[in-house]
């Protein structure tokens, strides 16, 4: 039940839920914990506290957290920190969240070396409006006011492709589709991704949250007060993003693939060497075919349309593995075979209990009879 706040002038604050807010004596632990600095910035969140100054001279906003006169917002109060939004540790010491102060959008800035080809891939790929490029935009990079080897880069905010969890068949195909299409676009433009994986491919999840949500602590409002529930991906637009090139190389046209280096998070692929070469391309088939087996053939059922192509691509011969242009005209004949209705079932875990599982389709089989019902009725 919503608890009226009363700040120290008297005034009645918006209401809070009764959770937010503190009896006496847990008041008084958790003023303790903040003089002991159990919810001071940590050392990596102080490199941003040290540029809030410069970023927002550059057009970009920090959350209250990160400015150099912050005080904790429950500090003489019965708020309860969990609940307050400066209470919220940054989880990537690499990347932070900020606010575009001329349009308030949402954006991400990331740390990076500037001695390596991470900022003039990026930059390459950003350059190109094309739908069938699915690389993260940059909008700028700003030179490290403090440190001359680093510089920042500022990216739309994206949450992960995983999160909110997959619901249906047809969620499966659409990723499917966007990578597939993704990956061709970096490797016609001689481009290797070198670590192709599921923490590297994001999404644009705007239309799943129209109220938004806190950048950190992502299954909760803005202002960290309360749970928020994502709508289904199902009809609404969502993309996909590849990101992080800090491993990728651009190859000169007809220049050899022939890397080394046993790199990336995906360490499957039987050819990768530290010492003998190996084609980069082949690796990015694998790591992506890889990734579709292991996040949905071997979790869900009704992936039967993936089998094929995953397998195509995990052969363990990289001279087997088709281009990712041929892969794109097998998935073309595949994607067929998914009918609408098939499209608009759920992902059942292969991992859920039997008697879940006959609960579950059977509702599923009912909003299946409402869908056609309504179309009846149209």
């Amino acid at each position: 039940m919503p608890v009226p706040h009363v700040n120290d002038t008297g005034a009645v604050e918006k209401s809070l839920p009764y959770y937010a807010v503190l009896d006496d004596e847990t008041a008084k632990h958790y003023e303790q914990l903040t003089a002991e600095g159990v919810y001071n910035l940590i050392p990596s969140e102080e490199f941003w506290k040290e540029r809030h100054s410069y970023l927002e001279r550059r057009g970009y906003t920090l959350r209250p957290r990160y400015s150099p006169k912050w005080q904790p917002s429950w500090k003489g109060t019965h708020l309860n920190p969990t609940f307050c939004e400066d209470s919220i540790v940054l989880v990537d010491a690499q990347v932070i969240d900020a606010r575009r102060i001329n349009d308030n959008q949402l954006v991400a800035i990331k740390k990076f070396r500037k001695d390596g080809q991470e900022s003039s891939i990026a930059q390459y790929l950003s350059s190109f409006k094309q739908p069938q490029n699915h690389s993260v935009a940059i909008y700028e990079i700003l030179p490290d006011p403090i440190d001359p080897t680093l510089s920042l880069m500022v990216m739309p905010y994206l949450r992960p492709c995983n999160d909110p969890d997959f619901a249906t068949v047809g969620d499966v195909v659409d990723f499917v589709s966007q990578t597939l299409e993704g990956l061709a676009f970096l490797h016609r433009h001689d481009i290797a991704h070198r670590d192709v994986a599921v923490e590297n491919i994001m999404m644009d999840a705007a239309s799943l949250y129209p109220d938004e949500h806190h950048p950190v602590r992502r299954n909760y409002s803005s202002d960290a007060l309360r749970e928020v529930s994502p709508l289904p991906r199902s009809g609404r637009s969502v993309t996909y993003k590849y990101i992080d090139f800090g491993l990728s190389i651009k190859f000169s046209k007809g220049a050899s693939p022939l890397v080394v280096g046993r790199v990336g998070r995906d360490k499957e692929a039987p050819e990768l060497s530290s010492t003998v070469p190996y084609n980069a391309f082949k690796i990015d088939i694998f790591a992506l075919g890889n990734l579709y087996h292991k996040e949905f053939e071997q979790k869900y059922n009704n992936m039967h349309f993936l089998v094929s192509l995953a397998g195509l691509m995990t052969q363990q011969n990289p001279d087997a593995r088709p281009t990712v242009d041929e892969l794109m005209l097998k998935w073309e004949e595949s994607r067929a075979d998914v009918n609408d209705s098939l499209r608009r079932w759920r992902l059942g875990p292969k991992a859920e209990p039997a008697i879940e599982r006959v609960l579950n389709d059977t509702v599923a089989v009912a909003w299946e009879g409402i869908y056609h019902l309504k179309k009846f009725v149209r």
